[in-house]
């Protein structure tokens, strides 16, 4: 009953067109002014009682549902619930404010005319309302769970304490490449950093399998960003000036004032910290900051998608709801690749909106790369060597390495040019690429 409650006041700012929280200010100023209005002596206590009631199950509805849309409960990710949420955490306040004043006057006549087990009930309805309050505001909402690194510090190559097996993401700025562990910023979720003289966003999320980089300068001005909970999973931030909603795949304002605008996204690349050490040997890496040892110690399998919980461990098989897939995207199309099959077939050639790219992984069974098989503006088709680690075209037999440089044949000197790409959970992918078409065998299907 409090929920359709909630819903029935949501309709009403909806049919203003925009949030109106000067609607409930002014509801809550007639009570406190005119209390007697609605709590007359004249009114039947059932009545009163009713009204306590049911003031009772919206102020636990509006605590719980602002968190339960947020966060990954049973059934809370399924559905468009993002605007709900959103309504509930700018008028939770003045939500508060209102029935509470209706709470307290009809407490009021609860202990006048009231039996002794509704006053002794009563006083315990508010304990569990201190409580769930507590819990709803300081422990549950997901800048409480997850904090930003305190002590930010890089290290080089030369560190022999690093494990180089671990994934990265990576890029490059002006000349400087960093790399940022994944086991990190996962539990992090963003980390604000500069690379040559750039602020960036590095963000990731561990539900989606989704690395992205952002620039953080919003109407020319860099704008701070909190984790404020997930939306079909995937990660969503709040900016600090005008409290727009951010979804991290996408890097688009989803509600708020600036729903619809689109944070400037920077390449980058995911894979091993040995593979991004080879491709650029003076990066720098981001170091654990000792704060969080014990929460970045919980995602020390989360590379390989072996940990327990179901919502970030790999589906094995293909085309599941946690199946990890290649996924590479232009402003016309998107097109995913199967990780089981780039596994098993080492190279996929194959074309984005007439973009022919070259989609390989190493031996390492983890750093991929996708890159534009163009070279002077004609297509080349490649296969790979004997020994798994060269790629061959097979138009002048030159010879090319996994960083796309041709290091022998008459093409020596040559370089593939990389395309943006990602590794992602399937679910992920298809949620936020609507009718992204995928590659299996040697033909394009939309799923």
């Amino acid at each position: 009953m409090g929920w359709a409650c909630l819903l029935f006041f949501r309709q009403i700012t909806l049919n203003y067109h925009i949030i109106d929280q000067t609607t409930v200010k002014r509801i809550a100023a007639a009570i406190m002014e005119k209390p007697a209005f609605l709590f007359s002596t004249k009114l039947p206590y059932s009545v009163k009682r009713l009204v306590f009631i049911l003031a009772i199950l919206v102020l636990f509805s509006a605590e719980i549902l602002r968190i339960y849309f947020l966060m990954p409960f049973p059934g809370s990710q399924v559905n468009d619930t993002v605007s709900y949420a959103y309504w509930l955490d700018r008028l939770v306040i003045w939500i508060r404010i209102l029935v509470l004043l209706l709470a307290y006057f009809a407490l009021i006549s609860v202990f006048k005319k009231g039996r002794t087990w509704e006053k002794i009930v009563l006083p315990l309805i508010l304990i569990a309302y201190s409580i769930v309050f507590f819990s709803f505001n300081f422990r549950l909402p997901a800048d409480k769970i997850f904090y930003q690194p305190v002590n930010k510090s890089f290290t080089t190559a030369s560190d022999t304490n690093m494990d180089r097996s671990k994934l990265v993401i990576g890029l490059v700025i002006d000349g400087q490449a960093k790399a940022y562990p994944i086991q990190l910023i996962g539990y992090h979720h963003q980390v604000v950093d500069t690379v040559g003289k750039t602020p960036v966003m590095v963000t990731y999320c561990t539900v989606c399998r989704s690395g992205r980089v952002y620039s953080p300068m919003v109407n020319g001005k860099q704008e701070t960003f909190r984790l404020v909970g997930m939306d079909h999973f995937n990660a969503v931030f709040e900016d600090a000036t005008t409290k727009s909603w951010w979804r991290q795949a996408t890097g688009v304002s989803i509600t708020g004032p600036l729903k619809g605008y689109a944070l400037k996204e920077f390449p980058s690349s995911q894979m091993t910290l040995d593979t991004w050490l080879r491709q650029h040997p003076n990066s720098l890496v981001m170091k654990p900051d000792t704060l969080f040892m014990d929460r970045y110690f919980r995602l020390e399998d989360y590379d390989k998608g072996t940990m327990r919980s179901d919502l970030v461990r790999r589906d094995n098989a293909s085309w599941q709801h946690n199946s990890w897939i290649v996924g590479v995207a232009n402003s016309y199309s998107s097109k995913a690749y199967d990780w089981n099959d780039l596994l098993q077939k080492r190279i996929i050639q194959d074309s984005v909106d007439k973009m022919p790219i070259l989609v390989t992984i190493e031996n390492d069974s983890a750093s991929f790369h996708v890159y534009d098989r163009r070279i002077d503006n004609t297509p080349v088709n490649f296969r790979i060597s004997g020994n798994k680690a060269l790629l061959v075209d097979e138009n002048t037999h030159s010879s090319w390495n996994m960083d796309g440089l041709c290091i022998d044949g008459p093409l020596k000197g040559k370089r593939l040019l990389p395309v943006q790409s990602y590794n992602e959970f399937w679910h992920s992918w298809q949620t936020f690429h609507k009718d992204a078409k995928i590659y299996v065998g040697n033909q394009t299907l939309i799923k």
